[in-house]
């Protein structure tokens, strides 16, 4: 059977605890709920960290101490964190990649959200390509609009990242890519017509979250996604009680369609992140 990445994406910038009370806040939370989604499948761990009053934060402590604290309890786990820009100073959105996560997410352009025009200016994009190549970190390259895989394009023609990168095709944000299933077909041909080695997965936001994931695994996707950072229900009328509800459910539905979930040495394999360092005896 084919091994799949289960993503799980455990806090985002935009849910809070009003909306669902698993959204994990503090480090201890996300910690915690990183590794009862690990425990049912997870192999990649994708990482917002928020300050104390659920507002975004860009605070390499942060990041650190939940960095440590998954490397700690799930071992050999993909930690990927976020250089989104939603709530973020633009020149702090990579202020956290000396510490050397296995990967990060990289936007290669703008894009209309709900309330705001999430901007990624060449230059900024640029920057962050050059410090993921300088720490050995692997992108994720989020495509929200056709433009965004050109965009990626032109990094790796200047030299700034590989001709193997992992896509993430995000659909379903209010004012950016609509869900819909024949858009997936036009990304998917445009990302391997452009990188044809590449690997890729695919992201639903909200009540498209598992629609999204079925679409992406018909097409033999090499990862899925989940968390509460995009879906933070599990049915129209009961929320998701943890990530790993949600993560079990991706299981789920990669058993249905033939294939298993990656162990944490397959998922690092497939992705092209480092190997897990192997255990020093005394």
């Amino acid at each position: 059977m084919k091994p799949v990445v289960i993503a799980v994406a455990i806090t985002g910038s935009v849910p809070r605890k009003k909306d669902n009370p698993a959204v994990p806040i503090t480090p201890a939370e996300q910690i915690e709920s990183t590794r009862q989604a690990y425990e049912v499948g997870a192999t990649l761990v994708h990482i917002h960290v928020r300050n104390d009053d659920e507002t975004p934060s860009s605070d390499p402590e942060r990041f650190a101490a939940v960095q440590a604290g998954i490397a700690e309890q799930c071992p050999g786990m993909i930690i990927q964190f976020s250089t989104g820009g939603r709530g973020r100073d633009p020149s702090q959105r990579s202020s956290a990649l000396y510490l050397r996560p296995d990967m990060a997410s990289l936007s290669t352009g703008s894009v209309n959200f709900p309330t705001i025009v999430y901007e990624n200016h060449t230059s900024l994009v640029e920057d962050m390509a050059g410090k993921m190549k300088e720490f050995g970190i692997r992108p994720e390259i989020e495509i929200f609009d056709l433009s965004h895989l050109h965009g990626a394009r032109q990094l790796a023609d200047k030299g700034l990242m590989d001709e193997q990168p992992h896509i993430q095709f995000v659909m379903g944000v209010q004012n950016a890519l609509p869900a819909e299933e024949r858009l997936l077909d036009i990304l998917l041909k445009e990302a391997k017509h452009r990188f044809p080695t590449c690997t890729w997965t695919a992201a639903g936001i909200g009540r498209h979250q598992a629609k999204v994931m079925n679409w992406a695994l018909v097409r033999g996707a090499d990862a899925v996604r989940t968390g509460l950072e995009d879906n933070i229900r599990i049915a129209k009328d009961r929320l998701a009680v943890s990530n790993a509800e949600l993560a079990e459910h991706a299981v789920l539905a990669v058993e249905r369609h033939g294939h298993r979930a990656a162990t944490t040495e397959e998922a690092r394999a497939l992705l092209g992140c480092r190997p897990i360092a192997p255990v020093q005896s005394m």
